[in-house]
């Protein structure tokens, strides 16, 4: 990396400052946990695995050093644990997208409008209701094959498998669908992110340089 490119003292300092924080947080989402399977610490988890992972990288590339921090993904942290021949199981899909052209995404919901009177757009509700138009018009998996006709930009995308030994009762987990998913049940998992070709571009660089790759923080 040029000096050009590096990180500033004060961004490494930065993230050490988030860092610490969100170890505070999660640390007081452990202590007023309710179960084993609360929602804000798994969030909390994820905020520090975040921070930790922001923080390593940039002081990797300011001052060529790592930290011993490790994050465990599900192949090699979290066994399964859940029955061998499950009865039933869930499918939970997180999609993120970055809306780059409001005004094409709002066109694409009034021509919904135009044509579905059962669709409620507000022509002053800007894109908040044109994802609801859009959404209640065509599946994730076209939207998803079809981002770009929507003005929208792929972000990092995740679907798990999770195991259960019986099929859960109708309304029973409406109130928090992703809170009661034990991260041991889950059979599958499937990961896309740039991430992992970044990280196997790196790889190639320092092959090719004839250097081991460094140690750092896994992510699934």
């Amino acid at each position: 990396m040029s000096d050009a490119a590096l990180p500033t003292v004060a961004e490494v300092r930065a993230a050490a400052e988030a860092v610490k924080a969100a170890l505070d947080r999660h640390l007081a989402a452990v202590e007023r946990r309710i179960g084993d399977e609360d929602p804000d610490v798994y969030a909390a988890f994820n905020e520090l695995a975040a921070a930790a992972e922001e923080y390593d990288e940039l002081l990797y590339d300011r001052y060529d050093e790592v930290t011993p921090f490790e994050i465990p993904t599900p192949e090699d942290g979290v066994p399964y644990t859940g029955p061998a021949e499950p009865a039933a199981f869930s499918v939970l899909i997180r999609r993120d997208y970055a809306v780059v052209e409001p005004a094409r995404l709002i066109a694409q919901a009034e021509r919904v409008a135009a044509h579905d009177r059962d669709a409620d757009f507000v022509h002053d509700g800007g894109t908040a209701d044109a994802l609801g138009v859009l959404f209640g018009e065509y599946e994730p998996d076209e939207i998803a094959s079809r981002y770009k006709d929507f003005g929208l930009e792929e972000g990092d995308s995740t679907l798990w498998i999770a195991a259960s030994e019986d099929m859960a009762e109708p309304g029973e987990w409406l109130g928090s669908p992703f809170g009661h998913i034990d991260p041991q049940d889950v059979l599958h998992r499937f990961d896309v992110s740039s991430v992992f070709d970044e990280e196997a571009d790196d790889l190639d660089d320092v092959e090719d340089e004839g250097q081991t790759a460094r140690p750092g923080l896994t992510t699934a």
